[in-house]
């Protein structure tokens, strides 16, 4: 009994383990999720880093090489408003989706300038931002009403 008990308590401790691996990191050590963009051409998947506290969000992917393809980072804000970006110290043009609480795209900003302080309006109420290699949107079909779907947005 005594052994099954060790055994078992074992077998627990392994599941436990393995239930706590690591998120999936890019090469600089960042925590990536899943986030899918749903276009008129399908489901486009992206792995995201999170900026969801003030200083994660205002450092953003400032000196930051081009972005993979497949890799982007999600902004998160507390709230529902008009937002504007820049691309202040950003080497390689981004483009710059505003998405509202529901996950539906309210803008794209395509190929944003590099380095550039002019701010970028998202020309409607959004909660989240997504920012992908410049000119993705386009290669992807993504229009504005579009669907984001992430934890982070309630989508329909």
């Amino acid at each position: 009994m005594l052994k099954r008990r060790g055994l078992l308590a074992g077998l627990a401790g392994l599941v436990v383990l393995a239930g706590c691996a690591a998120a999936p990191r890019d090469a600089n050590g960042n925590p990536l999720e899943a986030l899918t963009v749903v276009t008129a051409t399908g489901e486009h998947r992206f792995m995201v880093e999170i900026a969801d506290d003030d200083a994660e969000r205002q450092r953003g992917l400032m000196e930051r090489p081009p972005l993979a393809d497949d890799r982007g980072m999600l902004f998160q804000f507390p709230d529902v408003a008009e937002r504007g970006f820049w691309m202040h110290n950003t080497p390689s043009p981004l483009d710059i989706i505003y998405i509202d609480p529901r996950g539906r795209i309210v803008s794209i900003a395509r190929n944003a300038t590099p380095n550039s302080d002019a701010v970028i309006p998202s020309n409607g109420p959004a909660s989240g931002v997504l920012e992908i290699r410049g000119g993705r949107a386009a290669e992807i079909g993504a229009e504005p009403g579009d669907l984001v779907r992430h934890p982070f947005f309630a989508t329909e």
